[in-house]
């Protein structure tokens, strides 16, 4: 059952109406009704078959203005001279297999874990821990790489993750209601822009068949697709 403060926020949706990101943006500050500071979310429907691996969206942005909070990131590095760029680029916590078997152990006090390729045999071993929470290292998305030190600063600097579900639904977070309209803005165009740059050659039909803006708590805007470029 829905409660009472949501209902009066979906009251202040026209339905069916396809807003303008900025005026949806807005829209969704005015109504957002939480005690806390809720995240500004922006959902995606592809016109993509994520079960064929050459229709999988999936990559990352570095939002401009960030998410509103730093990431605390862990790296496992094979060499010391890795865990010293790690260390002096803001990691927050730093090791080899010692981090592993920590990880084992069940530490999970970090956002985002990023690895040097030489040590991808025993992180692989995380797998079970790892994947279900989304913390698994993968070069796609930039967190196997040797440049540690340019990892951590962007991972740091508010990069996310995009990826199509097997739904062919895209969910990303692009900022808090407590950021200004245009922050959010240039967030969420950010995100779209790579979403439809990363439009799979294979794809048929309309790529971009829906956008979404909601907050946290709150209901969904439709965002018209024609306004964004898609």
């Amino acid at each position: 059952m829905a409660g009472k403060k949501f209902k009066t926020a979906l009251a202040q949706v026209e339905n069916a109406k396809l807003y303008s990101l900025p005026d949806a943006i807005s829209l969704a500050k005015k109504i957002s009704f939480a005690k806390f500071d809720e995240t500004v979310e922006v959902t995606m429907v592809l016109g993509v078959d994520p079960r064929k691996a050459d229709q999988l969206v999936r990559g990352t942005i570095v939002l401009p203005h960030g998410l509103g909070k730093s990431k605390r990131v862990a790296v496992i590095a094979g060499s010391p001279e890795k865990q010293r760029e790690a260390q002096e680029a803001g990691a927050d916590e730093v090791g080899g297999d010692d981090l592993v078997e920590k990880i084992k152990g069940g530490y999970l006090g970090f956002d985002a874990l990023i690895a040097t390729p030489d040590v991808m045999r025993s992180v692989g071993t995380l797998g079970k821990i790892l994947g279900p929470r989304g913390l698994m290292p993968n070069p796609k998305t930039g967190s196997v790489t040797p440049d540690i030190a340019s990892a951590v600063r962007e991972t740091k600097a508010g990069k996310v993750e995009y990826r199509v579900d097997k739904t062919g639904v895209i969910h990303v977070g692009v900022g808090k209601v407590s950021f200004s309209p245009d922050k959010i803005i240039e967030n969420a165009k950010a995100l779209i822009d790579a979403v439809i740059r990363a439009k799979p050659a294979t794809a048929k039909g309309r790529y971009v068949k829906k956008v979404n803006v909601s907050t946290t708590m709150g209901p969904g805007i439709l965002v018209d697709p024609a306004s964004v470029g898609a």
